[in-house]
């Protein structure tokens, strides 16, 4: 009888553990999911961030008269009118 004492024992605990790391696992699963999103966003911000930054670069080197920014100056100037050209474009597919 002892030994069917013990083994309905050990067969509760296993089960209270089991059902401990099935939890864990689930908070785990959660976890996982929100750092994800998290990381997703990081990313995202980042891609603004450098947007901005080379939006910042080309304003600068539009504004300043440094002649080392001149060649920096040029391709914000081409990327100014890169822009304006495509702008253009959408605005006469839009207007038919």
């Amino acid at each position: 009888m002892d030994s069917l004492t013990s083994l309905e024992q050990n067969l509760h605990l296993l089960l209270s553990q089991y059902n401990e790391l099935q939890e864990q696992m689930r908070l785990l699963k959660e976890e996982n999911i929100r750092q994800r999103e998290e990381i997703l966003q990081s990313h995202a911000d980042l891609q603004q961030l450098k947007q901005e930054y080379n939006r910042l670069q080309a304003a600068h080197a539009l504004i300043t008269d440094d002649e080392r920014n001149e060649e920096e100056r040029q391709k914000a100037k081409q990327r100014l009118t890169s822009i304006i050209s495509q702008i253009d474009k959408v605005l006469e597919v839009l207007k038919q």
